[in-house]
């Protein structure tokens, strides 16, 4: 599991980590920064996108993480600015449309979840078809089809990513079904 954060700090193990769960089969939950660094190491190792980073830390790559305000704007890609920093963080409950047939769709049992946020960054849509043609899916979206909420992987026992935090909404005598499935398709790995 890789958890929220911020900075460049430890991405490139993050990163590495990522790879090994992707490539040996192992469950992996990424959560918020670290569906990002999942983003990031599918691009890089996948989709031979070799300088695929975030804007949050490096401002010479090419952005598939950045800024709403940073890679959308008259459809083309913009690099990125620091300016209004400290307005631009998601907070707050948000929709998520599940896909048919995806592993979501069966953890919560349903077409509409609404989860709780807390960021800055966000994956680039623009790169969706790139993702879904090697096998990451975005098997969640904002009602908008705007905001990847979800990813996961099609050939993979258990490989999910959110962008918002579960753990916001998990308690110890109600877990979060995220949670309570990620510590089965652990203790199932062999």
């Amino acid at each position: 599991m890789i958890p929220g954060g911020f900075g460049k700090r430890g991405t490139d193990g993050k990163i590495e980590a990522i790879k090994h769960a992707r490539m040996n089969k192992i469950p992996f939950l990424g959560i918020c920064y670290g569906m990002q660094m999942a983003i990031i190491e599918f691009a890089r190792n996948q989709l031979n996108l070799k300088n695929a980073t975030s804007s949050e830390f490096d401002k010479k790559g090419l952005p598939i993480i950045g800024l709403l305000n940073e890679w959308s704007k008259d459809g083309k890609t913009i690099k990125g600015t620091d300016k209004d920093l400290g307005g631009t963080m998601r907070l707050g409950s948000y929709d998520a449309k599940l896909q048919n047939n995806s592993m979501i769709r069966k953890i919560y049992k349903s077409k509409l979840i609404k989860e709780r946020h807390r960021h800055r960054y966000e994956v680039n849509i623009a790169y969706r078809e790139k993702f879904e043609k090697k096998g990451m899916i975005f098997s969640g979206l904002s009602p908008d089809n705007q905001l990847p909420e979800i990813i996961e992987l099609k050939k993979h026992p258990w490989f999910i990513g959110v962008q918002f935090h579960p753990e916001f909404k998990s308690r110890p005598l109600s877990p979060h079904p995220l949670f309570s499935s990620f510590i089965k398709a652990a203790k199932n790995h062999k």
